[in-house]
């Protein structure tokens, strides 16, 4: 109708004239006497908003970020620290955090997305499984606590209530997540002193399996299995990860291993950085009927923002990204969702999103979609401040349990660098005495030409 092209181009910029105008045009248009009074009340009222936006410049752009700076977003998946091992060897004293060339991550980009806290993953490559796993692991993690500790626009945390708290100090909270189930090299006590170096999440496998879960990649040939997704002792991972509060993470997780955490974990779980596989049928995605069985759990679905898990092709656009969105919320509802961009772990991303700073436009294509403000308010950060609750909760409600000693089986592993040690045999505490068959024959042979050596001399 013509009045609505009127709203948004009112002629010769004149309020007063664009309303006698519309005015007029209404009177027009309503030739029955008998028409409703309120029907004539609502279009002045639905024109008049219009001119405040118009008299104000109050944009969706404005509205996103307004809604943002309210509810700043809880991202649940960056790889800043594998980018600053592969391009500065992790020398902090050589970049300034401030403004990084080469990523799409930096503080200043964090702040202009309205990104309060950042999940960082602590992520070494499948080729160090049954090697140097865990020594990487721990480098990884001391570069992410320095980062955050070194610079004051960053605080690590590691509980719901830090996490809230630094919002009111206008910091950016650093997560700490392990990448990869290779990372504990098939031991709890490595899980728990993970843990105490601030770990508050796992993913279970990346792109190779574990001894005791399975991957959604077939990338690497460790571990292969048939009906074994998640094995005894991965089962004892998971629930030692519940009892330390441990946010479980099913992210690269096959399936059917994440079939298998649902209906074991005691606590919510996360998908830190997957989207819907009915959108994009690729196996890192999630398939509708795992999305019934996370609602279930109570768990979270952060939508990842590569281009090949949202379009399944090498470009994609934002409206590409919100139907992952519109479909999740279909399935499953607002509540189950948040965001997790997978910024320094992908190549490619959506035109318009190629960088921590640009999470406001999502927002926006989201907002005329007609997301209401609070349930974006729930993917931004209250869907995940939930999650990170129940878990503490459930970890508070298992305290009495001790730490669990279960081992792997040595056969389960098949590492040849795995040294297991195993005393000798020794009841009396004595020094073992080499019997004289045991000895080597050459040291016998030395003995007695020794022997006859000094005969000969002493004649």
């Amino acid at each position: 109708m013509a009045w609505e092209f009127a709203i948004s181009q009112p002629p010769d910029g004149s309020v007063f004239s664009y309303l006698e105008e519309w005015n007029m045009h209404s009177w027009k248009t309503v030739t029955s006497p008998s028409s409703s009074l309120w029907m004539h009340s609502l279009t002045h009222l639905v024109v008049l908003s219009s001119l405040c936006h118009l008299i104000s410049g109050y944009s969706e752009s404005d509205r996103a970020h307004d809604l943002m700076s309210k509810y700043p977003l809880i991202d649940g998946h960056n790889d800043l620290a594998l980018q600053l091992r592969i391009l500065h060897n992790n020398h902090l004293s050589q970049i300034d955090l401030h403004n990084v060339s080469k990523v799409s991550t930096d503080i200043n980009r964090l702040q202009a997305g309205h990104v309060q806290a950042q999940m960082f993953a602590v992520y070494v490559m499948c080729g160090a499984q049954e090697k140097d796993a865990v020594r990487l692991t721990l480098e990884q993690i001391d570069v992410v606590r320095r980062m955050c500790t070194e610079y004051q626009d960053f605080e690590l945390v590691t509980s719901a209530q830090e996490l809230k708290n630094s919002e009111m100090r206008h910091k950016i909270a650093c997560l700490i997540s392990i990448e990869g189930g290779h990372s504990i090299d098939s031991s709890l006590p490595a899980l728990r002193m993970f843990y105490e170096l601030g770990v508050r999440s796992m993913a279970l496998t990346h792109t190779c399996n574990t001894p005791w879960a399975e991957s959604s990649s077939k990338l690497y040939n460790f571990y292969q299995r048939k009906n074994n997704s998640l094995t005894h002792f991965g089962k004892a991972v998971v629930e030692e990860m519940n009892r330390l509060g441990m946010i479980v993470d099913l992210s690269h997780s096959s399936w059917d291993t994440a079939w298998a955490v649902l209906k074991h974990s005691k606590s919510p779980v996360i998908f830190s950085h997957s989207s819907s596989h009915f959108v994009c049928n690729h196996s890192r995605n999630v398939p509708d009927w795992l999305l019934h069985e996370l609602k279930k759990n109570r768990g979270l679905i952060m939508v990842n923002l590569h281009n090949k898990f949202i379009s399944c092709h090498d470009e994609a656009n934002i409206c590409d990204v919100a139907d992952h969105f519109d479909h999740i919320k279909r399935v499953i509802g607002a509540e189950s969702i948040g965001i997790g961009g997978d910024f320094e772990g992908a190549m490619s991303f959506p035109q318009g999103l190629e960088d921590v700073s640009k999470y406001p436009a999502l927002i926006q294509e989201l907002l005329q979609r007609n997301w209401t403000e609070n349930e974006l308010a729930d993917v931004l950060r209250r869907n995940f401040l939930r999650v990170f609750e129940e878990v503490e909760r459930v970890r508070n409600e298992l305290t009495i349990n001790q730490p669990s000693e279960m081992q792997i089986l040595v056969e389960e592993v098949q590492n040849p660098c795995r040294l297991v040690l195993r005393p000798p045999h020794n009841p009396r505490g004595l020094a073992p005495v080499q019997s004289s068959s045991s000895r080597p024959p050459g040291l016998l042979i030395l003995a007695i030409v020794l022997l006859l050596s000094s005969i000969f001399i002493i004649e």
